[in-house]
This record gives C-alpha cells, structure tokens and sequence, in this order.
C-alpha cells in the first residue's frame, strides 16, 4: 500500500473566510481548518479575536501531503491571495487580528519561506516592502463550526463580502494578467492570440483537441497554470473540447457575456485571463450537467508521463478509468 506523509502549513491572510477556497481541491490537501493563531490566550472565541486583546490574527491550517503537493507551491499560492504590504490588516478589515503571516512548523518551512518572500520582495510586483512576517508556529485554536468552509455554506453573502472587502480587485489587479502581450504575439500563433487575448472562437470540428484522447492534463497555453483533466472530458458533439468541471474551480473565473446578441458565460483562466470558452448546463446530469466548451488554441496538453517533469506532479497520481460519454449534439 501506497504510503502518504503528512505536514501542517499555517498562514494568516486575513478573513479566513477568503482563505479556504483557494487551497482546496489541490491534490495532496487533506484537510483545510479556519481558526486562531499567534496569540496568547487559550481558546479564544470569535469576539475575543476581534477585541484585538489575544494577540491572536485568523489563520487557515493545512493538513497536505508534501510528496505530492510541496511546501514551496503553498506559499507561492497564499502570496496570491493578500496584499503583503499591507501592515494594518487585510483590504476592508482592519487590526491586528487580520494582519498577515507565515506560521512555519519546521526548519525547512521557514527556509522556504524566507526564501519565497525575498524573491517576492525582488520581483518587482509592489512598489512598497513585503511586510508579511514568517514566524514560528505556535498552538492553533479550531474557530467556531459556522466559521468552517463559510464560502460553502453561505456563498451568496461570501461573494459579495469577498468583493465588497476589495479582495477580488486586488488579485485581479495584481495576480491576473500580468504577461507581456508583445512577448505573446511572438510565441503564439495568431489563432492563440486572437482566442486568448481577442475572444475569438476557433472552427468547431477542426481545431487540435475537439477529438483528442490520452491520460493527461490541459493547461493554459499564456500561462501554463492546470485548467482541466482528460478524465473530466467527454464527445459532447459540439466540434470543441468539451469538460464536465475545471480540475478546480479555483483556477477559472467566469464572466458574463452579452456579445453576439447572446447572454453566455464566458470561461476565463484565473492567472493568465485568458478567453477560455464558455460554460452552459447541457452537460451530462450524472457528472454535475455542467459542460465547459473550450478553445482548443487556448489550451496545450501535458501528458501524464511528463507531468511530473514539466512542474506538474501533483497530478501525476494514476487516472481512474476516463468518463466518456455521447450526449445529443450541443451547441456552442
């Protein structure tokens, strides 16, 4: 039997309501728990932490396997999701209790992460210092049941409170974009400029991957960040690659579309904001009726032989058998 090792990473990125969604349906994350940190007062409460007299700040703890999700890609991922200039708190909320943090649980985690902050501080991307701390952990108190996966149990008011705060602004901002369109045009073929940056739409039935099969993953073509899975892929007759779900849901964005004298769901890449396709709900009921239609020119397919030599291993686990599936000619 396959044996798993298993590691806790502490970060405090504000409301740990915002800081849940973004780990989860990673491969290797076991476990994802909202609470207090830092402080020192045994089993704060809510209130306590917002008094700002425990010296506690909220935090998410991560149960991951680093064997098939490392450390260093955590970090990369919580740096996306703050402002780590910020010294007073996060966005709308203010106090000590929604400052940032590392919380490192090893020596390996702190080099990794002193190490990843110096390159942040480096690249460029901010024009004010990286505050952001990277300190021992210390002991971590479990917030309240309702505190828990709040995204999923209240996601109407956690949509509009994530982008009331200023949150989703500042990543879009700052994490979502950022290439060099000249530079694309030289490493794209004009089909792959037009749908990614243009919102063009490739011919259906005569594009790379509307036929395409083999165990592996599909990437964004701009920035190589993991969209979808062969196993989520099925014949929807549509002529374009059709998937039933993102490989996370994290990782895609949508977007209303009005164009063409249509009202559509445009399917755009969280990092690279590229045009992806589009999302309708004529796909299989019995995978979630969902079906992501995408452009094959916005997608390039890492096989899962190479997965883990070109920086994707954490999905280099055995494929379960693919869903395939003939559904009634879709239109896209």
């Amino acid at each position: 039997m396959e044996q798993h090792s298993s590691e806790l990473a502490t970060f405090a990125g504000g409301c740990f309501w915002c800081m849940v969604s973004p780990f989860e349906e990673l491969p290797g994350i076991h476990k994802i728990v909202s609470g207090y940190t830092g402080g020192h007062t045994e089993n704060p409460t809510y209130e306590e932490v917002c008094s700002e007299t425990t010296g506690h700040v909220e935090a998410v703890q991560i149960t991951f396997d680093p064997a098939i999700f490392p450390y260093k890609k955590l970090v990369e991922l919580f740096w996306q999701q703050i402002d780590p200039t910020d010294t007073g708190g996060q966005f709308h909320d203010r106090g000590s209790s929604y400052q940032t943090a590392i919380f490192y649980h090893s020596e390996e985690q702190r080099q990794i992460a002193e190490a990843s902050k110096a390159e942040l501080g480096q690249s460029g991307r901010f024009d004010k210092p990286i505050f952001t701390p990277i300190l021992p952990a210390k002991p971590f108190y479990e917030a309240e049941e309702h505190h828990q996966n709040y995204h999923r149990k209240n996601p109407a008011h956690y949509k509009r409170y994530s982008k009331g705060s200023g949150r989703v602004d500042f990543i879009e901002r700052n994490w979502s974009g950022n290439v060099d369109k000249d530079g694309l045009k030289e490493r794209l073929t004009p089909l792959q400029y037009e749908v990614t940056q243009n919102s063009a739409t490739e011919p259906a039935f005569h594009n790379e991957f509307w036929d395409h099969h083999g165990d592996g993953i599909y990437v964004d073509i701009v920035s190589g960040e993991p969209l979808f899975s062969s196993t989520d892929k099925y014949d929807s007759g549509c002529g374009w690659p059709s998937f039933t779900r993102p490989l996370r849901d994290h990782n895609v964005k949508e977007k209303t579309d009005l164009s063409h004298f249509m009202i559509r769901t445009e399917v755009r890449s969280r990092e690279g904001d590229s045009h992806l396709g589009h999302l309708f709900n004529d796909g299989p009921a019995e995978a979630g009726g969902m079906r992501y239609c995408i452009n094959s020119a916005a997608l390039r397919f890492v096989p899962k032989e190479d997965l883990q030599k070109e920086g994707y291993g954490e999905y280099a686990r055995p494929f379960p058998i693919s869903y395939n599936t003939n559904t009634k000619r879709a239109v896209g």
